[in-house]
């Protein structure tokens, strides 16, 4: 049964003074992605016929599908902390670094080429961002991967030129792994989670991720307030969650809209840490038995916890009927929206609204979020069908 929590902890005008979050203030991250070949913003897709047979004024969904050839959003953190990384240590060694459009030109035509090797963990769309990056900038990568990871996401990373190593054990068995082979081999570690002695890294992932957001300026993000009420975030170790609730807070502040954290109830780290660890963060309570493979984390991100412990307002443990009926719901939809192409992670945002709208057990939060025929929703698609296999099945049932 999907599961709500309103956060004891949300506070109204919070601040982080912490040197992992110093990266979310660089000026360079934005003008850093324009800089990448095929960059260009993803769409921001309307869902009225949706919205309207669920009784709320608008729904949109900004369609990371679309996020250069990758077919997800993790890239954007990715190459920021690669790009990040590299300027640190090249300006170390001496080279001339201080103008990121010259350093960007320099990386793509193989300048500084083999100098180093880019390891992490993932359950798929991260460590494909990490090798793409890695190739792009002509550096190389090794990326450890859970047993029972699809076939079809293991190709997609060797595809990008990286090596693949497969860990008998969880994604937090395989994060540890990832770790202590980079440190025997000296391979510099490019993970979206923190942990003791490693917060510098996913501090930039985080502060990646804003590009999404402020492409959205403009549109739904006016000057003045939020053209949104309720926006859904997919939150697997949270690093994605931390960088909207830092977006809205420093744009908004307690104006800011609703943030709803999203996971599978088999895979709820965030929620079971506001609901059984008194505010503290704990690892998860569920058996980890989830199709929605990039939420399927057990321990919170260290770098990212403050931000979400601050700022979420509502965590939803959703069922995996919800991911598998948002598909279709996408796949197949009202009237005449448009089609979006969504795996079982990028759904989830959806499938926690449908659950938060349709299901009985949810009447009690949809009383206290006041919503109605006035409500417009932001939903996140974070990757399209990266399991062709499963998203097949499941469009078709």
């Amino acid at each position: 049964m999907s599961e709500f929590i309103f956060n004891p902890y949300r506070r109204q005008s919070p601040s982080w003074d912490d040197p992992v979050f110093a990266p979310f203030k660089n000026d360079d991250i934005m003008p850093f992605h324009t800089s990448l070949p095929g960059y260009h913003p993803t769409p921001l897709i309307a869902l009225p016929a949706l919205a309207q047979k669920l009784g709320v004024k608008e729904i949109r969904v900004k369609d990371e599908s679309h996020r250069f050839d990758l077919a997800a959003f993790k890239v954007l953190g990715a190459s920021y902390a690669i790009y990040r990384f590299l300027k640190a240590h090249l300006g170390a060694e001496g080279e001339s670094v201080s103008d990121m459009a010259e350093l960007v030109r320099d990386l793509l035509a193989g300048k500084y080429a083999g100098r180093f090797l880019f390891c992490t963990a993932t359950d798929g769309n991260h460590g494909r961002a990490v090798a793409w990056t890695a190739r792009n900038f002509h550096q190389r990568a090794v990326i450890y991967m859970p047993q029972g990871t699809v076939e079809a996401r293991i190709r997609n990373i060797e595809a990008e030129g990286a090596e693949v190593n497969i860990v008998a054990g969880s994604y937090d068995e395989t994060v540890r792994r990832a770790a202590k082979e980079a440190s025997r081999n000296g391979w510099q570690v490019i993970a979206d989670t923190g942990y003791d002695g490693y917060m510098t890294i996913p501090g930039y992932i985080m502060a990646g991720y804003l590009t999404m957001f402020r492409e959205m300026e403009g549109i739904v993000h006016h000057p003045d307030e939020p053209g949104v009420d309720l926006v859904f975030l997919q939150s697997g170790v949270g690093s994605l969650a931390a960088a909207a609730v830092w977006y809205y807070v420093h744009r908004y502040g307690s104006n800011r809209p609703t943030l709803i954290s999203v996971e599978p109830t088999a895979a709820a780290c965030l929620y079971d840490s506001i609901r059984y660890g008194a505010g503290e963060m704990t690892v998860a309570h569920g058996d980890s038995k989830t199709i929605m493979a990039g939420l399927n984390c057990g321990t919170p991100s260290l770098a990212a916890w403050p931000i979400i412990k601050d700022g979420i307002d509502l965590f939803l443990a959703i069922t995996d009927d919800w991911a598998a009926k948002a598909m279709r719901t996408y796949y197949h939809p009202e009237g005449a929206d448009p089609q979006i192409i969504s795996g079982e992670s990028g759904s989830a945002g959806l499938a926690a609204c449908l659950a938060l709208l349709e299901d009985s057990s949810m009447a009690e939060a949809r009383r206290q979020l006041n919503i109605g025929s006035d409500t417009r929703v932001l939903l996140l698609n974070t990757e399209g069908a990266t399991d062709p296999v499963n998203f097949a099945k499941i469009i078709a049932a």
